[in-house]
């Protein structure tokens, strides 16, 4: 019983001590204090140029100033640290008398409440003036006269230990490597001074030096102490300020701490934010501007002229190039709404590198947003305004379609003659490039069964599972895109709608690509059949590996809906498979697809099945139900072409509700 308990104070000593040193910092460097993890009370604040200002103009007032971590140390080890800080003492107006000054402060509290607001650079009182109990370090910068505390009368550097009488104190000055002596130094004059104060467990060094100068060789003052007597425990840095009757603007530009003097970081005084100097300083001799001659103003006046004529060109350009379309009733979308000039950054200006697909009616192109989030951006094209509002209003619906087997379409922009749709990023492309393109490795048909499922279960959602039907209209291989696991992704919506009961179908254009396009389309329109057809197509094309119409083959081969009717016909149906499928093929699987698609493609819409069913046939959940070559509507084949399906377009375009660019898309075939 012994034993374990002594294993419990163990384990548990050793999860404290890990703990600590997780909370231990080692050090820090703000060039500005913008994003500065620091402490602030009274007066003092961070001004939004990244000054951190501890006094101003308020009489009798004080502000402090910490690190908000403290740094912890074990009572036992040597006490050491670093800091270097640029700070500057500015009066309200040149030549007058300023405030009492500032200090670094060294403390087991950031708590300094009980200073008195009139002086002491509000780090004591006259309580604790003496004969303090709190253990406070603080080298003071002081820029009035200390009557009755120190024995330098006038402005001076000091080290002070528990209370306002400095142990040591010296004249501010800095030592010059170059003169090889002391160079003295106005604290109160508002320009910037560089302070060090290096403490190595012995010895506290003070240093001083003006801004363009490099740490001098000897430090201004050098005194001998244990400051482990005065800290047990933890210790604060900080800084600290006070006014009196006389204010003064008390300043630190950059600060940096470390631990170890090796691990001190330099500050960069080239992004230091400037501190405003007293009212009414004079530049000095050399950096006064010489008197302009009237030709010179002339001359300045022109070249005023020029660049506010250059500027106005730039922003007439910049104006243009990002220039959107954008009307009243566009308010209630704006959340999905892209900015043009974002997505013109993201994809490069749109750039060939960039271009990831071709269509009939736009391009691909693949973009980067903020936060390394990748989208794909579609350009469609358009001449027509009428239609746009519904067709805005159905794209921003259906970005809230959740499906995983759907792209998710993000949102939507307008400029000028052309649309741009944005959906998220398929990182593996469109699954006709692994099908109809040698430089991709041909999948499998495990793969392609797997994926025949994903866009059966996408498309069954559409029809049965959103709030309201939703009709594709462009099921094909090239808009089946494939995400990083290779899972099928029914993407481009560019052509889908919602199913309205009470639209008149004899004035509904014909869309598609031709292949996959119902009969039924040129005399009904669009439907969740037609949806079924074009499915019952990318079946075939999958499984066979070929797309559903080739005019280069023989008239025999050129449909592939007919020809796998004659080879079933002949007996042959298997010889219709992708010869690039290997041995592990299910032959059986692969014949109850083929037929499958065949019952899809039936010329009889209301004999094709359901995608609900579709889906139960393709998980073997449901046996597909008994038919033939002389079942009605099966190798009927009565292909949609080309001509009829312009004239119905051009005579009965949808304009009221398809913008002309979706129509468009029937008159250049296939393509994304």
């Amino acid at each position: 019983m012994s034993c374990s308990r002594l294993h419990l104070v163990l384990i548990f000593s050793c999860v404290h001590l890990v703990s600590l040193s997780g909370q231990q910092e080692t050090g820090f460097v703000f060039n500005g204090f913008h994003q500065a993890d620091i402490y602030t009370d009274g007066l003092a604040r961070v001004l939004p140029d990244g000054l951190l200002q501890l006094t101003n103009d308020s009489a009798f007032q004080m502000g402090h100033a910490f690190f908000k971590l403290p740094f912890y140390f074990d009572p036992s080890d040597t006490i050491s640290f670093y800091t270097h800080f640029v700070c500057a003492l500015a009066p309200l107006q040149l030549g007058a008398s300023g405030g009492h000054g500032m200090a670094f402060v060294v403390s087991p509290s950031m708590d300094l409440s009980h200073a008195l607001q009139a002086q002491y650079l509000g780090v004591f009182s006259t309580s604790t003036n003496g004969t303090s109990p709190s253990q406070l370090i603080a080298i003071e910068l002081d820029t009035i006269e200390s009557l009755g505390i120190d024995e330098l009368e006038k402005p001076h550097v000091g080290i002070d230990v528990n209370n306002a009488t400095s142990i040591e104190s010296t004249l501010p000055s800095y030592f010059s490597n170059a003169l090889g002596k002391n160079v003295s130094i106005n604290l109160l004059s508002g320009l910037p001074i560089q302070v060090w104060v290096d403490y190595d467990g012995s010895s506290l060094n003070v240093t001083l030096a003006p801004v363009d100068r490099q740490k001098p060789d000897q430090p201004l003052m050098s005194r001998s102490i244990n400051l482990s007597d005065y800290f047990q425990h933890k210790m604060f840095v900080g800084f600290s300020a006070a006014t009196g009757q006389l204010t003064s603007n008390q300043y630190v530009l950059g600060w940096s701490f470390s631990r170890g003097k090796e691990l001190l970081q330099n500050l960069d005084l080239s992004k230091l934010p400037q501190a405003p100097l007293p009212r009414d300083v004079p530049l000095p001799r050399d950096e006064q501007p010489p008197l302009l001659s009237p030709p010179l103003i002339g001359l300045v006046i022109l070249s005023v002229i020029l660049v506010l004529l250059v500027l106005g060109v730039v922003y007439w350009y910049r104006r243009n190039k990002y220039a959107e379309v954008r009307e009243p009733w566009e308010k209630e979308y704006g959340p999905h709404r892209f900015s043009y000039k974002s997505l013109y950054k993201a994809t490069n200006g749109f750039g060939t590198d960039c271009c990831v697909g071709k269509g009939g009616f736009g391009n691909v192109y693949k973009g980067t947003l903020p936060l390394s989030r990748h989208i794909a951006v579609k350009r469609l094209s358009h001449n027509a305004e009428q239609g746009m509002k519904q067709f805005v209003a159905e794209v921003v619906t259906m970005g809230s379609l959740q499906h995983r087997n759907l792209v998710p379409l993000l949102g939507y922009c307008r400029r000028k003659g052309e649309l741009l749709l944005v959906s998220e990023y398929m990182p593996n492309g469109s699954l006709d490039q692994y099908l109809f393109h040698d430089q991709n490795q041909s999948p499998s048909w495990l793969q392609r069964i797997s994926i025949l499922k994903d866009i059966a279960s996408a498309l069954n959602y559409l029809h049965t599972g959103a709030t309201q039907v939703v009709l594709h209209r462009d099921i094909k291989s090239s808009n089946v895109m494939l995400d990083s696991d290779f899972s099928g992704r029914l993407g481009d919506f560019g052509m889908a709608r919602f199913q309205d009961p009470r639209a008149n179908l004899s004035a509904t254009a014909a869309v598609g690509t031709i292949g996959y396009m119902a009969p039924e389309l040129i005399t009904m329109g669009t439907s969740t059949k037609t949806d079924v057809y074009a499915f019952g197509a990318f079946l075939l094309e999958v499984t066979c590996g070929r797309r559903p119409v080739e005019p280069e083959l023989p008239v025999e081969k050129q449909y592939l809906v007919k020809w796998v009717c004659v080879c079933w016909k002949e007996a042959s149906l298997l010889g219709t498979i992708d010869p690039r499928l290997g041995r592990e093929t299910l032959f059986k699987e692969v014949e109850m697809v083929l037929k499958l698609g065949l019952l899809c493609t039936n010329a009889k819409p209301e004999a094709r099945p359901t995608m609900g069913q579709v889906v139960q046939y393709l998980n073997l959940d449901l046996t597909l139900p008994d038919f033939s070559l002389n079942s009605p509507g099966i190798g009927a084949f009565m292909p949609v072409s080309i001509e009829a399906s312009s004239s119905i377009s051009a005579s009965n375009s949808r304009s009221a509700s398809i913008p002309m660019f979706v129509t468009h898309t029937i008159l250049r075939g296939s393509g994304r």
